[in-house]
């Protein structure tokens, strides 16, 4: 059997992104996890979501739409005992956006930081049929922030290593969600690093951003940081408009991105741009020379650049036929 399905698990929560006005906020449905989800179904590739939200309207609007672009919801957890995270974002004057906080919860923690080993393990005989034909599972480490999310996401490593399913981890620190954790906000930021460093040492495949590279590895070059991690991982580093690195399959490169002054909001581009890169590795098989290579970064930058042109993540990503479209014209 070939495995093509893609798991993702994690934080969907809401964007509350500020309106170009400065008058006032819209909301938006995201999250890196999910974002990448419902990305992947554009681009034709089966996908399921694992993870908790709120028993709100929010987690309502995330089933709705999941449901709309056919992910799968079979190990979705919904917590009525917490609620579904908003995300204050600001933007500046590129659209670059950065986060300012979030808003207040009558609940006394967010339903991400609630991700239940008990409930995954009730379903466990379907999520190793599930894992059977899963290609991929993608995370990234917000989860850590909270004990009770990170002893899932553990438990479901290894469940997923049983069944040769390789580990894609997106790094996306956000302090953020540490510093206003009531689990992790004494925790110092060594400590913080230290743990998401251990941790990386999970994953296949690696991405992160520039200053996240110097961050966490004191370094900027995709190889050297592939072998301070024990799986040898391919790493990926982005660095918003500029060149992407990368360093996969034993050989390493620098890979043009498109950019245009028409970019309105950068919210959701780097889980496009993953979502991108999974269904090259998936749709034309993992790339055993740089063309190759090459072509995979190309479609995923696209991905993320296509995404930037509207509000909100999940609005704007591109499907297959578009993205193919935009290259297609690259070329002419």
């Amino acid at each position: 059997m070939k495995k093509k399905k893609v798991i993702c698990i994690g934080e969907a929560l809401i964007d509350r992104i500020r309106n170009k006005s400065n008058q006032g906020f819209t909301d938006f449905l995201g999250g890196a996890p999910a974002n990448v989800a419902c990305a992947l179904r554009k681009l034709k590739i089966d996908s399921t979501f694992i993870g908790s939200l709120g028993g709100d309207e929010y987690g309502k609007k995330f089933i709705t739409k999941f449901n709309e672009l056919d992910v799968n919801v079979d190990f979705v957890q919904l917590n009525n005992d917490s609620s579904t995270r908003v995300v204050n974002v600001d933007r500046n004057q590129f659209g670059d956006r950065f986060f300012s906080g979030f808003e207040a919860s009558s609940h006394s923690c967010f339903a991400d930081e609630v991700l239940s080993k008990k409930l995954i393990e009730k379903k466990i005989l379907n999520l190793d049929k599930s894992f059977l034909e899963t290609k991929y599972l993608v995370t990234g480490t917000i989860v850590l922030s909270s004990p009770i999310s990170a002893e899932t996401i553990f438990f479901l490593l290894e469940q997923a290593k049983k069944f040769e399913v390789k580990i894609v981890i997106d790094l996306n620190w956000r302090e953020v969600f540490w510093d206003h954790s009531i689990f992790s906000s004494e925790i110092s930021k060594d400590s913080r690093v230290t743990l998401i460093k251990k941790f990386l040492n999970h994953a296949n495949v690696l991405k992160l951003a520039k200053e996240e590279a110097s961050l966490f590895f004191d370094d900027e070059n995709p190889l050297l940081i592939s072998k301070q991690l024990s799986n040898r991982p391919d790493v990926i580093i982005t660095d918003g408009k500029n060149p992407v690195a990368w360093y996969i399959n034993g050989l390493q490169g620098i890979t043009e991105t498109p950019t245009s002054q028409k970019i309105v909001d950068t919210t959701g581009a780097g889980d496009a741009f993953l979502a991108g890169l999974i269904s090259k590795l998936i749709s034309s098989g993992y790339p055993l020379n740089a063309i190759k290579i090459e072509d995979c970064i190309k479609f995923a930058g696209v991905c993320g650049f296509l995404t930037c042109l509207g509000e909100g993540a999940i609005e704007q990503q591109p499907s297959h036929e578009k993205v193919n479209k935009f290259l297609g014209s690259l070329i002419s």
